[in-house]
C-alpha cells in the first residue's frame, strides 16, 4: 500500500508540474478527438439500435 501512495504521488506531481505547453494542449487536444470519436461510434451504434439492424445471422 505504501508504493502504491507513493507511486500516485509521482504520477500526480509530475502532471503537477508540466511546463511544456504544447505537451500540455496536445493532451488537452487528444482528450477531445478521442471523445468527439467515441460520441460518433456511440451515435452509430445508438442509430443501428434504433432501425432494428440485425447484428447477427443467428
Amino acid at each position: 500500500m505504501k508504493t502504491f501512495v507513493l507511486v500516485r504521488e509521482i504520477y500526480l506531481e509530475r502532471f503537477r508540474n508540466i511546463q511544456n505547453y504544447l505537451l500540455k494542449y496536445s493532451f488537452k487536444a487528444f482528450t477531445w478527438f478521442t471523445i468527439a470519436m467515441f460520441a460518433v461510434v456511440l451515435y452509430a451504434f445508438l442509430y443501428r439500435l434504433s432501425t432494428d439492424f440485425q447484428f447477427s445471422n443467428l
